[in-house]
Order: structure tokens, then C-alpha cells, then sequence
């Protein structure tokens, strides 16, 4: 096996625009989760909106790329608007349920005809890039002419892979900021109390509705945020928003730690590089004979281990790597 480029390949993960992107959406559902206790399985939904915000706003309407980002992001609270208004007075399993489904719908709506002019149905939408790299503030082309690449090593890029990058970490760093600020606020404080005890807040006077719907509003924004950046470098497919995500993302939370505010950015980076690794190295292990299975199953493979580590996460560290269990009584 050459290791060499196993390794190679797995440290491209660490600053991918899908490490960013999964680290965006986490953080909106930690958000959801971890600070105000909602069970939100729909998270795909709010990235699959705010992606084809994005790029609809760009190829049909032809706004600036900039507005396609907000209104990606109002898709989102209109989503969220209408997910909360019927479940979040009910038990958190009902919104559970809800959400998932939701996000399905969304997903299915994308890939009928009914939709065709704006959605290009399950073969998605491409081409709208040139607005964002026209604002690339880097040099495509040095004094010779020859093409610029930034980095070093498995870290080299071109200058529109370079700002898609830098551009989902301000987007990022943002998105942390904003989480760290508002959890230190009265208005976060009373988001935590909801989650230990709803029925503690209410009685002092709290619109626990409320809270509950910015909390989910502003997560919302978030996720979108985050499918925006999964969408930059490259297309926006129905097929990517499936259940999966929002699972993948789960487990991303959970790694990092549900209730922090940089859990979610080290869970992304965590799970893309072992996915990258294994994705690597099973297969080199199954062209090497010390598998007994294709290449391609040995690739799959990868997913059970996915699937085991979150259960082995749930059971035995539920509060993740950095998060403190007592931030996390109200799971039980």
C-alpha cells in the first residue's frame, strides 16, 4: 500500500469545503440541540434550501451571488417558521418526526418536474460560479502568465479553490462567534434553561414558544449557511440532501460535543479526515488481498464504522470529546 498517498489524500480533508460546510451545519444544529434541546433530523432540508436559494436566485433571476446568499438564508427561515409553528409546542419526538419528513419533502420537491424551470429536476444545477470568483480577491495568473497555486503539499490550490475556503472559514468563524456571544447572553441563558426545564422558564414569564423559534430560525440560517459552502466548488444535486446528511451531521455534533461552542468545527474535521482515511486505506487493504471483499465494498465499508463509532458515542461519551456531561442531564 503506498502510504505515502494515503496520508496525502487524507490530509485534504482538513481544510475541504465539505469539512467547512458540515461544520457550518453543525453548528446551527448545535444550536437546535445542544442549546435549546430540539430534535431536529431535518437538517439536509435547510442546507438543500439554502444551496438552491443560492444558485436560483443566480441562474434564474440573475441577482449578485451575495443575495443568493441571503436569500438562501431567508428559504431557510421561512422553513423554519413553517416547521415550528405546528410542532414546537408539542414533545421533542414530535418535532423529530416532522423534521425528518420535512426534509424529504423539500429533497422530493426539488426532483419533480412540476418545479423543472428552477430546479433542473434530480439533474440539479450547475454554472452559477462566475458571479463569486469574479469577487476572488486572489490572483488567478502570475506576471509570466502561468497559473497561481497557494499552499504546499496535499494543501495546494488555485485561487478559486483557495476562496471558497477562506470563504467558508469567515462564514464559519462567524457562525461561532455569533454562537459563543449568544450563549453568553440573558437570551441564551434562558435557551438553556428551556432545555433543563421548559416548564421552569414558563413559569417565570418566558415565552418558551418563542425562544424556541428563534432558536430553530437561527440554526436554520446556519445549516443554510453551510449548504451554500457545500455548493460553491462545485453543483447542487437533489440526490446529496438525503438523510444521510442529516445523520452524518448528527454524528458530527455528538464527536465534537453538542453543547460547545468549537465541538462542532472539531467533530467536521475529525470525521472528514478518519472518512477520508478510511476511504483510502480500506480499499488499498482489499487490492492488497488483506480484505476479503471488492474494493468498492471495502469502500462502503467505511459507513458501518461510521454508524458503529456514533452508537459507540452515544453509549459511552454522549457528551462528546469536549463537551461536559453535565451540559447534556436533559438527554437522559
Amino acid at each position: 500500500m503506498d502510504w505515502g498517498q494515503i496520508l496525502n489524500n487524507t490530509a485534504y480533508w482538513l481544510f475541504s469545503p465539505e469539512t467547512i460546510a458540515y461544520a457550518l451545519a453543525a453548528t446551527g444544529l448545535a444550536v437546535h440541540f445542544g442549546y435549546a434541546g430540539l430534535l431536529n433530523f431535518g437538517m439536509a432540508g435547510f442546507m438543500a434550501l439554502g444551496a438552491y436559494g443560492y444558485a436560483i436566485s443566480i441562474l434564474t433571476f440573475g441577482w449578485p451571488w451575495w443575495v443568493g446568499i441571503i436569500v438562501g438564508c431567508l428559504a431557510s427561515v421561512v422553513f423554519a417558521i413553517i416547521l415550528g409553528i405546528p410542532t414546537l409546542r408539542l414533545r421533542a419526538d414530535y418535532l423529530a418526526i416532522v423534521t425528518i419528513a420535512a426534509a424529504e419533502i423539500v429533497r422530493l420537491a426539488l426532483t419533480t418536474q412540476l418545479f423543472d424551470e428552477f430546479t433542473n429536476s434530480a439533474d440539479g444545477l450547475g454554472n452559477y460560479h462566475a458571479g463569486f470568483r469574479a469577487a476572488n480577491p486572489f490572483p488567478r495568473e502570475a506576471a509570466d502568465g502561468s497559473v497561481m497555486t497557494y499552499g504546499f503539499g496535499p494543501w495546494t490550490w488555485t485561487a478559486d479553490q483557495l476562496w471558497v475556503r477562506v470563504f467558508g472559514i469567515i462564514l464559519l468563524a462567524i457562525a461561532v462567534y455569533l454562537v459563543w456571544a449568544l450563549m453568553r447572553s440573558p437570551w441564551g441563558r434562558v435557551l438553556k434553561g428551556i432545555r433543563e426545564d421548559e416548564d421552569a422558564v414558563r413559569s417565570l414569564g418566558k415565552n418558551v414558544f418563542a425562544y424556541k423559534m428563534q432558536a430553530l430560525i437561527i440554526g436554520g440560517v446556519f445549516g443554510a449557511l453551510g449548504g451554500v459552502v457545500f455548493a460553491l466548488p462545485s453543483a447542487v444535486v437533489p440526490a446529496t440532501y438525503t438523510t444521510s446528511l442529516t445523520f452524518f451531521i448528527w454524528t458530527i455534533l455528538l464527536l465534537g460535543g453538542a453543547a460547545t461552542v468549537f465541538g462542532p468545527v472539531v467533530g467536521s474535521v475529525i470525521f472528514w479526515v478518519i472518512m477520508g482515511f478510511l476511504g483510502n486505506v480500506l480499499p488499498a487493504m482489499s487490492s492488497a488481498g488483506l480484505l476479503p471483499m471488492t474494493a468498492a465494498q471495502a469502500g462502503a465499508l467505511r459507513f458501518i464504522l461510521v454508524g458503529v463509532a456514533l452508537m459507540l458515542i452515544v453509549i459511552f461519551r454522549p457528551q462528546g470529546i469536549f463537551g461536559n456531561k453535565r451540559e447534556l442531564t436533559f438527554v437522559k
